[in-house]
C-alpha cells in the first residue's frame, strides 16, 4: 500500500491530479505551487519511489506522467471499506426518511 503513504501529503495528491490530466515537466508542475522547485522535486522523487509517477528524458527536460497501476491497487483495497460506508449511509438515509414521514 505504498501509494497510500505517498498520497498522505496534500502537495503530492495535487501533483497526481495534475499528472492525471497530462504529462508535465517539473517546472510546469512547480508553477502550480508556492513551494520551491527543489521541494517539488523531492515530492516527485517520493512519488517515483512509490511507483505513482514515471519520468522520461526529452532533450534536457524530464517529463513526468502518472502510472495508474498503484492507484488501481489502492482502489481495490478501498473497495471493501466503500461497501461498508455505502451500507451505513443507506441505513442513515432510511432512518432520516422514516423520521420525516408523518
Amino acid at each position: 500500500m505504498n501509494a497510500l503513504e505517498a498520497l498522505a501529503e496534500p502537495t503530492r495528491r495535487r501533483i497526481v491530479e495534475l499528472l492525471a490530466e497530462r504529462e508535465r515537466s517539473a517546472g510546469e508542475i512547480a508553477s502550480h505551487f508556492r513551494a520551491s522547485r527543489p521541494g517539488i522535486s523531492r515530492h516527485l522523487r517520493v512519488l517515483r519511489e512509490h511507483g505513482l509517477v514515471r519520468a522520461r528524458e526529452e532533450g534536457q527536460r524530464r517529463l513526468y506522467s502518472l502510472d495508474p497501476v498503484p492507484l488501481r491497487e489502492l482502489d481495490e483495497w478501498l473497495q471493501r471499506y466503500r461497501e461498508f460506508w455505502d451500507n451505513r449511509l443507506d441505513a442513515l438515509d432510511t432512518e432520516i426518511r422514516r423520521r420525516r414521514a408523518p
